[in-house]
């Protein structure tokens, strides 16, 4: 606490002592993010069906019906409502899924084609979205959520999440190909490379490699194998960090372990 001393005496001066003024303090405040987000953010449904059901007027905040997916709200201090039904954050889940190849990595296909979510739809889970890419003709590990924030950090570039893909090539590749590979490649502005290609075995006109990535550009390993001229037969997720696919069936799935989930978020 700060004394002023009058006429500018010592501290023993015996003259009234007053208190320098203080400045009123300031009141927290909340983060308030666009009223899409916020519905994203506490798992109702992805960012881009929040900003349709907002524009059709399915969403109200504190009564009132908003037609902005931008407007500012602060679901600590506003009550918002989803037709009609009051919303709330939902209970954090983490599933693994095993894609079959032919199955979209999306909520809805425009060609009508099958989606990961086909292979949900009766599970009584909440809406979950994709964690990362796994594009139509791949297949394997995907992890679905609706912890946005546990998603980001998986997805984030910089921190550097290794995912295992087993790849089988149209050719038997030798070594100077597979330090041509690990190299990486520039395409389209963007530059390609692994943390590692090994071989898992060979036949008489294939093999297949394991092929790590720090990082998923969009068809990243088809278009650094392409670069090379190198057609791909079949290309799996088997890993994303310390999670193996390990004998998940096909077109199925299972919750992570609260073990698996912490594990992720540290790597």
């Amino acid at each position: 606490m700060a004394w002023r001393l009058p006429h500018g005496g010592r501290a023993g001066y015996a003259g009234r002592m007053t208190r320098s003024p203080r400045r009123p303090a300031t009141p927290p405040t909340t983060p308030r993010h666009g009223l899409a987000r916020v519905l994203s953010k506490l798992g109702v449904c992805s960012r881009s069906q929040a900003e349709q059901a907002v524009r059709d007027g399915r969403v109200s905040v504190d009564g009132r019906r908003v037609l902005d997916p931008e407007r500012p709200t602060d679901p600590a201090r506003e009550a918002i409502a989803l037709d009609g039904a009051s919303v709330r954050a939902a209970a954090p889940v983490y599933i693994a899924l095993n894609k079959p190849r032919g199955i979209v990595v999306s909520a809805a296909d425009e060609r009508g084609r099958d989606t990961v979510y086909h292979l949900i739809k009766d599970a009584g889970l909440p809406w979950l979205g994709p964690v990362g890419r796994l594009d139509r003709a791949s297949e394997g590990l995907l992890l679905l959520s609706n912890d946005t924030v546990w998603a980001a950090g998986l997805t984030e570039p910089r921190h550097h999440v290794d995912k295992t893909y087993h790849v089988q090539i149209d050719r038997r590749p030798d070594a100077p190909l597979l330090a041509k590979l690990r190299a990486g490649v520039l395409d389209a502005g963007e530059r390609l490379g692994a943390v590692a290609v090994n071989v898992l075995r060979e036949g008489e006109k294939n093999a297949w490699l394991e092929v790590v990535l720090d990082e998923g550009r969009n068809r990243h390993i088809r278009r650094l194998l392409a670069a090379h001229d190198i057609g791909v037969l079949r290309l799996i997720r088997v890993a994303i960090g310390s999670l193996v696919l390990g004998e998940l069936p096909k077109g199925q799935w299972r919750y992570l372990t609260s073990d698996e989930v912490h594990a992720l978020q540290r790597g």
